[in-house]
């Protein structure tokens, strides 16, 4: 099997039974130490270098290591053997470094027989089940399931317990400009702030504006609408006769299909009348190249 075609297949175990194997030891450690498979040396162990999770909170991670230092690790982590002696981390990075910084010299783990593709496959599950992801990185690993792996929205609406429409808002925030979204990032930004900054013409202006003046996400909303009102032709027939706002069904079919091809997509019909318009807009020549792809079937 190709790999390319692994990727498209999924886990022959099935995304539910990934997701039991992630939240198989978050259930267990509320209740408290839980069983593992065995200890291993922490030298032994070594991080898995396609983690998608790049960013770790120094404080939370102080944090950990004081609890580590006082309870030890409570929550094994999950690894698969790649040689005699030596272990790649699955889920439990930030453990992990924790236990590092509290000197720990052995760590429990559970071990896995896990392919390359569903090593990554967990890792972005665990991440995406943090209580603390900020929404871009949510969404980035919504996007890698869905292109990596051919899941759909509604399967990992199922699989994770989340509703589709979250997810669906969620990948909507990828078509905004990179450096909104490491404002997103880094906290300067909520995930309201950058939702109301999708239909922007220049989201990035706006953030800055947003920033300065500390505007609430209402004034944000405001405050597109104006660069929006400002981009139209000021004549007397489109001041005397304004747009009507777009049906709820209009607008969510908008959001699915801009967050089903990852760029903006905007829908115009006269009410009462079946004809209208379809608008796409690319950032990229790349993202046209993948369009053209799409609608060519190739």
């Amino acid at each position: 099997m190709s790999d390319k075609q692994e990727r498209k297949r999924g886990l022959g175990r099935g995304l539910s039974a990934l997701m039991a194997d992630v939240n198989e030891t978050e259930t267990a450690a509320a209740r408290g130490p839980v069983a593992a498979d065995q200890t291993v040396p922490i030298e032994q162990i070594s991080p898995n270098p396609e983690q998608p999770r790049k960013q770790f909170s120094q404080s939370d991670l102080d944090d950990l290591a004081n609890s580590i230092r006082e309870k030890g690790v409570l929550q094994p982590l999950i690894v698969r053997q790649t040689g005699p002696q030596s272990y790649e981390i699955v889920a439990g990075e930030r453990r992990w470094r924790a236990a590092q910084m509290a000197q720990q010299h052995r760590l429990p783990v559970i071990v896995r027989s896990y392919s390359d593709t569903e090593v990554l496959e967990v890792a972005i599950i665990e991440n995406i089940q943090r209580a603390d992801l900020n929404a871009a990185e949510e969404a980035a690993g919504y996007k890698q399931l869905m292109d990596r792996f051919g899941h759909t929205q509604e399967k990992l609406a199922e699989a994770l317990g989340k509703s589709r429409s979250h997810i669906a808002n969620l990948l909507r925030l990828l078509n905004l400009p990179e450096g909104v979204l490491d404002l997103l990032r880094k906290g300067e930004l909520s995930a309201g702030h950058a939702r109301a900054l999708i239909p922007a013409r220049d989201p990035m202006k706006l953030a800055q504006q947003i920033l300065k003046g500390g505007l609430s996400v209402r004034a944000t909303e405001a405050l597109v609408k104006q660069e929006q009102a400002g981009d139209r032709p000021d004549t007397s027939k489109s001041a005397s006769a304004p747009q009507p706002e777009k049906d709820a069904d209009t607008v969510a079919l908008e959001n699915d299909l801009s967050a089903n091809l990852g760029m903006r997509v905007t829908l115009t019909h006269k009410p009462g009348q079946e004809a209208g318009q379809l608008t796409l807009s690319y950032k990229s020549l790349d993202q046209l190249d993948e369009l053209c792809r799409l609608l060519s079937g190739s």
